[in-house]
C-alpha cells in the first residue's frame, strides 16, 4: 500500500506540474533563481534525448517497466524498498500518460531546467530519487540480516 500511495502522489504533482507548465510557460522561460530556471521542452526520447522519435519501443518498454515494478512490489521486503519502488512506479506511469495521452506524438513535457544539465520533469526526479532509495533500502536489508551473503 505504501508504494501505490507514493505512487499516486508522484503521479498526481507529476501531471498537474506539467500541465502548469504548458500553460504557462508557452511564452518562454522563467528564471528562478542561480542556474535553475522553468524551460518548456518536449522530449520524445528518453534520458538525455536518447531514442529521440522511438516512440513506440518507448512506451513497449516503459509497460515493461512498470510491470516489473508491480511484480516486485510483491514481495517488498521493507517500507525503505516499497516507497523507492513506488517512486520508480509513479515517475514511469507519469511519464507514459504523457506519452500516450498528451497529444505530442509520444513526447514527454519537460520544464526543469538547470543550465549544465537537460530540461527534466517530476517524473524524472521521482525515477532516479527511487533508484537512489531502493539502492539504499537493499543495502540495509542485506547488512541487517546475519549471515547475508556478501
Amino acid at each position: 500500500m505504501i508504494a501505490l500511495a507514493v505512487a499516486a502522489i508522484i503521479i498526481t504533482i507529476d501531471q498537474v506540474t506539467k500541465t502548469l507548465a504548458v500553460d504557462h510557460l508557452s511564452s518562454g522561460p522563467v528564471h528562478v533563481i542561480g542556474p535553475l530556471s522553468l524551460e518548456l521542452a518536449f522530449n520524445s526520447g528518453v534520458a538525455f534525448s536518447l531514442g529521440t522519435g522511438d516512440t513506440l519501443p518507448i512506451i513497449l518498454v516503459a509497460i515493461g517497466l512498470i510491470v516489473v515494478v508491480f511484480w516486485f512490489l510483491r514481495g517488498a521486503p521493507s517500507n525503505t524498498i516499497a516507497s523507492g519502488l513506488g517512486l520508480v512506479l509513479g515517475g514511469a506511469i507519469g511519464n507514459l500518460a504523457d506519452r500516450l495521452f498528451r497529444g505530442r506524438h509520444g513526447a514527454v513535457v519537460d520544464f526543469i531546467h538547470v543550465g549544465f544539465w537537460p530540461t527534466f520533469n517530476v517524473a524524472d526526479t521521482s525515477i532516479v530519487c527511487g533508484c537512489v532509495v531502493l539502492v539504499i533500502g537493499l543495502a540495509r536489508s542485506e547488512f541487517s540480516h546475519p549471515g547475508a551473503s556478501r
